[in-house]
């Protein structure tokens, strides 16, 4: 009887284990992982060659004012995406932020699904930020102060701002809404890809260095790895990317380790680029070694050799997806340049930093709008 008893406690244990091991290597094969090269190819190859801008209505000066109820502007968001129809623009990039899913969760998620009727209706399909480490650390709910005049993007505020990032406690708030959001949308055609953060390294040294969070990398890598895994987890029909945006690309050896995890876990891969034609070029080439597609997510300074002559047919040639900044001057007044932080501005600059349409939908160059519609098909040359 006990030798029986034996017996079949082992089996017992044998069966367990069997059944545990079955188990983990269930679970390992069901976790969803970056994408292959295969597989970012195939979702790029259904999509067209992808051109659009950044985009924040005229009449918002920030992602908050964008999103909360008392000023999600849908006649403005209307009457521009029809403006980015008309050039044959397919994208957007659009900033989302934290605190409006804090502050009403179902409120935010209905009104992005207004958004995405109305860029659908226009036959647009947005990219959309979840995190953004550009401009003021310091983020409020509530009425945003006006533009400082003549300053580009003088009320840009980051998410999550320098008090959540310093704080692992709020992780869980973080991670609720990351989840939150891509859960809501996994499924959704009407979004091209989510952008898990906007340059996650930018220390503001020329506007706001002073008030950053000492070692902002340092937090930002943590917090960046687990938003990819978040994000990840809601098993989105959508590419996720992270852009890299400075520094040096050429080889694995020489990323910084922020680089390399933005790299590495983005299934698609996404860089900006601000500089002159020949500097656009070597960078996709540095990229090309991922073998994956890849999107221009920034670009577009006039002054800094950044232009649309210059940078969209570098593009086609290697079939990159261009997203310039600045669609409409409005309450960014992204027109004027990064100095002018450091330097007086007393009225509209000789040349434009950014933007395309003046605010009642008049092109800022009309040759330059009609070089877009050239590069899209809407005007045949």
């Amino acid at each position: 009887m006990k030798r029986y008893n034996l017996m079949l406690l082992l089996l017992s244990v044998i069966f367990f284990q069997a059944c545990t091991q079955k188990q983990v290597k269930t679970t390992a094969a069901e976790e969803p992982k970056v994408w292959t090269s295969a597989q970012a190819k195939k979702w790029y190859n259904g999509e067209p060659w992808l051109i659009g801008s950044n985009y924040l209505p005229s009449t918002a000066i920030n992602q908050l004012e964008m999103w909360q109820q008392d000023t999600f502007d849908t006649t403005t968001i209307n009457r521009e995406l029809g403006w980015a129809q008309s050039l044959g623009m397919n994208t957007m990039r659009v900033y989302l932020h934290d605190l409006p899913y804090q502050d009403d969760s179902t409120g935010f998620l209905n009104r992005i699904d207004i958004f995405l009727r109305i860029a659908k209706a226009h036959n647009i399909k947005p990219m959309f930020v979840i995190f953004d480490s550009c401009w003021d650390p310091f983020p409020k709910s509530g009425k945003q102060r006006a533009p400082k005049p003549f300053v580009h993007n003088s009320g840009w505020v980051q998410s999550p701002g320098r008090e959540a990032l310093k704080d692992t406690t709020q992780y869980a708030r973080l991670e609720k809404y990351v989840k939150g959001l891509v859960g809501h949308f996994a499924q959704d055609s009407r979004i091209l890809a989510w952008d898990v953060w906007n340059e996650p390294d930018n220390t503001n040294d020329s506007s706001y260095g002073k008030e950053e969070l000492p070692q902002k990398a340092e937090h930002v890598i943590p917090l960046l790895k687990k938003t990819f895994e978040w994000a990840r987890s809601a098993r989105p029909s959508q590419p996720l990317t992270s852009a890299v945006w400075a520094g040096d690309w050429s080889s694995d050896t020489v990323l910084k380790p922020i680089q390399k995890l933005q790299l590495e876990e983005s299934d698609v891969i996404s860089f900006h680029n601000y500089d002159k034609p020949v500097d656009f070029e070597n960078r996709i080439k540095q990229l090309e070694r991922y073998n994956k597609p890849m999107i221009c997510t920034e670009y577009m300074a006039r002054p800094n050799g950044s232009t649309f002559e210059g940078f969209l047919p570098i593009a086609k040639k290697y079939h990159v997806g261009m997203i310039n900044w600045g669609f409409v001057d409005g309450k960014s007044q992204t027109i004027y340049p990064w100095d002018s932080w450091q330097k007086k501005y007393t009225g509209e600059p000789p040349v434009w930093f950014h933007d395309i349409f003046r605010k009642e939908g008049t092109p800022y160059r009309a040759e330059e709008t009609n070089f877009i519609k050239q590069m899209t098909g809407v005007t045949k040359t």
